[in-house]
């Protein structure tokens, strides 16, 4: 019998997608907001694509505020956006 593969939906394009390919945006109980690269940090998660066009989707939207239940500070979405790229390079090599 074959394992079964959780999925997520992207917050940024809406695609059904295998959750280790997508990327976590957790909140966590203290409310500060971050990139969950393992997927194991506590707290209510998110899910985008890999790549810095669904994250902004996602924030214009305002997908990603509403999933994680709280207003997103502009110096936290450049952040996330700093990471998303240095994962990217990072992934590259």
């Amino acid at each position: 019998m074959p394992k079964k593969i959780p999925m997520r939906q992207c917050l940024g394009c809406r695609e059904m997608k295998p959750k280790r390919e997508l990327l976590r945006v957790v909140r966590s109980p203290e409310g500060e907001v971050s990139l969950d690269t393992r997927g194991k940090k506590p707290g209510r998660g998110a899910y985008v694509c890999p790549n810095a066009d669904c994250l902004k989707k996602a924030v214009k939207t305002r997908a990603l505020s509403r999933a994680l239940e709280t207003e997103i500070p502009d110096e936290v979405m450049q952040r996330l956006a700093a990471e998303l790229e240095e994962d990217k390079d990072g992934q590259g090599a």
